[in-house]
Parts: C-alpha cells; structure tokens; sequence
C-alpha cells in the first residue's frame, strides 16, 4: 500500500514497496536535464545519469571505474555491457529501491535496452521529450560558454547579465549547426530503436512549450502513474501498464476522437461510457494534483437541462461512475443533493433536482455493500461535513428563484476545508428575486466565490445562433490540458467525424471561436456572431471569465 505526506513546498514522499521507476529521453537542448531536476524536486526518485555514473565510478577507483577508464584514456566509446553494469549496480543500492529512479538518456541503443530487459530492469514509463528539429537547433546554436565560470548562456533565452560577460563567452565545439544536426539525426536513429522496446509505456511530451508546462504535464501523469500503482497493488486486478494506457490523458492508441451522433437520443451506452470515463479521468488527475475545489461542466444533450431531452438518470450514472470510482480507491465519498430552501410560498427546489435525493439512495450501487460505508447521501451543508469523510461530490448545486445555495455551499467548504469539493453541473448565477435583493446585495462576493472553483472537465456541443440542430462543433478541456476546439465535419451519408480547430489556454470567448470557425487569425478578430454557443455557455462564459 502507497502512503503519500505533502510538505509545504508540496513534494510527494512516499513509501512503498513498489515506487516509481521512470525513464526519460530527450534529443539535445530538448529541456532534459531541466525537466529531471523538477521531477527529482517533486517526486524524490533517485535521478542515474551514466556519464555522472562513469565520473564517479572512475574516481572512486572501482573495478567497473578502472575498465571504463581504460576506454576513455584510449579515446574509445566505453563498451555497452561496462556501462549497462554500472547501471545495474546503481539501480540495486537501497535509495533506489526504496525512493525508485529516474534514469536519465538511458538507454540509448536497441543493444542497451535488450541488455536491460535481459536483467529484468524495466521503468514504468518512458518519457520522450518531442521538440521539433528547428527549435533544438536554434537552442544549441545559440548557446553560449562563460569559460570564466562554466555558466552556459543563450543568446536569445538566458543572455548575459553584463557586457564584460558577453565579451569573453565562447562557442562550445558541439554547438555549430553542422554538428547539431548530425548528433539530431544519430538520436533519431537511436531513439526509434529504444521507443520500439518501450511502445506501450511511452508518453511523448511536446517540449517546445515553457518549461513550467511542460512539467506540469509529467507531474500530472507521473502523480497518476503513482495513485494507480497503489491501486492496483490493492485491487490485484489488473496491471498498472493496461491501467495508465487506458486512463492517461489522449494516449495515442486509447484516444478515439469525441463520438458522433451526439443529436441522437437516448444515447447509445457507448456513448454515455466514454463520457463517464472522460470525466473521471480528468477529476483524478485535478485531485491527484492537490486540486480541492472542482467544478465539471458537462452538457450534452442529456446533461442539458436546457433541451428536452434532459435525462435525470445519466446525471445520476455520471455519478455514480465517479463515486464507486473513487470508493474504489480507498476514499470515502459524501453525495450530496440541496434540499428545500426558502419558507412558506417559497419553499421548495429547482424542478431539475426534484426526486434526486429519492433516485440516488434506491440506485443500485453494486455487490459489495458501498452505499452506507464508502459512500453515503446527504444534503448541501456544514451539518453535513463528517470527519470520516475523505470527499464530497455535489449534484449540480444551482440557485432558485428568490433563494440563493452559494451560503450554504461556501459553509460546506469551508467546513470540508482541505477535502476536495467536486461540483457537478452547477448553475451558480444569480436569478431575479421579487425583492430585487439578489441581484444587489453581496452579489459580487457570491460570483467571486462561484468563480473560485477550478474547472477539471468542461464540453459543450455548439450550435447555429438561436438553434440547437445541428451540431457545428464541440468545445472540451480535460485537466490539466487546454481547451479544444473542434468542428463538426459530415464526410459521407450518416457519417461524420470531429476536427479539431484550435486549442486555447484559457476558456475561449465566443468571438474568438468565431474567429477559429471562420479561419482568421488573432491579429484579425473582430466579434462576427456568426458561430454561437448554447445560451448556457454564454452565461458561464460572461458569469465566470
């Protein structure tokens, strides 16, 4: 069993029998050693790298140490099985064991990696560092020697602080386009070799991006890779390598597309599956990143209260996927649904959750007695935070006319305090009351609060302005990724497909996919109104930029 503390700088400890093992390619000036310096920092792996390995091994006079130095005092490349033994010899030593490793550029032949599987020494995950061949080239061209102190300097990135600095830098031998592109293309043929032994646990990361996200996306699936090996050392149902390959982010062979026909309803199962699985995923890797304050926002048509089609129980599915999910995993998960709030002729609740509390306490909430130990229902509340409690899933929380649920749910999280709060369709605006007070009074400290909750999962299919048939395309985010903007394409009779149009850091306006549909470019945007998106999300999209 897996055991994590977080400190305040929030590096993961862990103790286990089975920790990370992790490998990590990268072509030079891909942001390799940058990036292994992070995931040390955060995960406490033991980092192996085989040229600090030689150095060190030379120096302390061992016998691999002297082998090896006879090579490199003979301006020969030190033999694969010398190298790999050190290797071997590091990974056994008890910090490894115990913390687990991160092997750094190795191994870099089909010759080093059979070598490795011959011993039986195989990572979890082979990370590869993609970056495109101009920009690699453009780094290493660019750098700069100060051969006064060894500091390395990039022209155009990292230039020198002073002029006397600048005046005495140098060009490093290997850093001219001629010898850049030759060792790109001996990586290249290398690293095919190596990710063929590695296929199905390698993730390929884009590089070319700032390298606080770039790592933002290794800590997320490492953090993932981790939670599931813990599951999966207490479930023994599967193996962690099936486990991440279906549940990681976009993995390449899992990752079909959004499904099609999303205008035919009911919804095939298959349709409603992905949708539950695609949720799930990214809440876990919000949670697993120490996120406590969620939100999801799903609307296809039987998630839309809006359209006729609204279908209470694939709401009540959604959640249950994600509640035995998540009790699955050890936790102990609190439903609950607002009951009636106001008094007298303003009693009662949002006609979309009438009966909710009645549908989620008769669900069938499988074999193994969950409901009532892992998972039980409440209301929206302080009275209803226990200490036993691990999380809370909140069934679309929504203000009603003349009442207001945002006191309630601000006193449950502050309640819940450092548990996470996940709120699932919430509709958080204000709505008019006869008196006029909601609209007026601490209506910007109920948006603000609204607001503080952090979006893990959001769709929403788009539409002609005004019309709800047929689908123009689609909008979706799933932490910690960016949005992604896709268009609906009909490719023959009853066939379509979804192309993707753009991707967006931070949820995109409505005049800005306007833009995307209609082809511009940023530096030419101007509100068109011809792509709209359903009122909801224009609401959302006003309410909490």
């Amino acid at each position: 069993m897996l055991w994590c503390l977080f400190d305040k700088a929030l590096k993961v400890h862990c103790s286990t029998s089975d920790p990370l093992k992790v490998m990590i390619s990268g072509a030079p000036a891909s942001g390799k050693g940058t990036q292994c310096e992070l995931i040390v920092s955060k995960f406490g792996l033991v980092h192996i790298s085989t040229g600090d390995l030689l150095r060190a091994e030379v120096a302390a006079g061992t016998e691999i140490g002297n082998k090896a130095k006879e090579f490199m005092n003979a301006g020969r490349l030190v033999p694969d099985e010398i190298v790999t033994a050190m290797v071997a010899a590091r990974l056994s030593r008890d910090d490894a064991k115990q913390k687990g490793w991160l092997l750094d550029g190795y191994p870099r032949s089909l010759a080093q990696a059979e070598s490795l599987e011959k011993m039986q020494i195989r990572p979890d995950v082979y990370i590869i560092l993609d970056v495109p061949d101009e920009i690699l080239i453009d780094r290493c061209v660019g750098r700069r020697l100060d051969p006064v102190t060894g500091k390395i300097y990039h022209l155009t990135f990292f230039p020198p602080e002073t002029e006397e600095i600048k005046a005495r830098l140098i060009t490093r031998p290997d850093d001219t386009e001629e010898k850049v592109k030759s060792r790109l293309n001996i990586y290249k043929q290398n690293a095919e070799a190596v990710s063929s032994s590695y296929s199905n646990i390698t993730n390929k990361i884009d590089g070319s991006r700032p390298k606080e996200v770039v790592f933002k996306e290794i800590e997320s699936w490492l953090s993932q890779l981790q939670q599931e090996k813990s599951k999966t050392m207490k479930s023994g149902e599967e193996s962690i390598l099936d486990t991440i390959k279906g549940q990681a982010s976009l993995s390449q062979d899992k990752w079909r597309g959004i499904p099609t026909r999303l205008n035919n309803i009911p919804h095939s199962r298959e349709i409603r599956k992905y949708f539950y699985n695609d949720v799930l995923q990214a809440t876990q890797r919000a949670i697993y990143d120490g996120k406590t304050r969620l939100k999801v926002d799903i609307n296809i048509p039987e998630l839309n209260p809006e359209m006729d089609v609204y279908r209470i129980g694939t709401l009540m599915e959604l959640i249950r996927s994600l509640a035995l999910s998540f009790a699955d995993d050890g936790k102990r998960v609190k439903v609950c649904v607002q009951g009636s709030m106001g008094e007298g002729a303003l009693a009662g609740m949002p006609l979309q959750l009438a009966g909710t509390r009645k549908i989620l306490e008769f669900m069938d909430w499988g074999d193994y007695g969950a409901k009532g130990t892992f998972i039980n229902i409440g209301s929206i509340g302080a009275a209803e935070v226990e200490e036993q409690d691990d999380m809370y899933i909140l069934v679309a929380p929504q203000n009603a006319v003349g009442n207001c649920i945002v006191d309630d749910l601000r006193a449950m999280t502050n309640a819940a305090e450092h548990r996470p709060v996940i709120l699932i369709n919430p509709r958080l605006k204000d709505l008019p009351g006869s008196s006029g007070i909601m609209q007026t009074m601490g209506r910007d400290q109920r948006l603000k609060y609204a607001a503080s909750f952090e979006s893990c999962y959001f769709f929403r299919l788009l539409y002609y302005a005004g019309t709800q048939y047929p689908i123009m395309g689609a909008l979706r985010m799933s932490y910690p990724y960016h949005y992604e903007l896709y268009k609906r394409v009909d490719e023959s009779p009853r066939k379509e497909k979804y192309v993707i149009l753009s991707t967006f850091p931070q949820r995109p306006t409505t005049d800005e996919i306007n833009d995307a549909f209609q082809g511009k470019p940023s530096n030419e945007r101007k509100a068109s109104g011809i792509w709209l998106v359903t009122s909801i999300l224009i609401l959302y999209l006003v309410l909490f930029p």
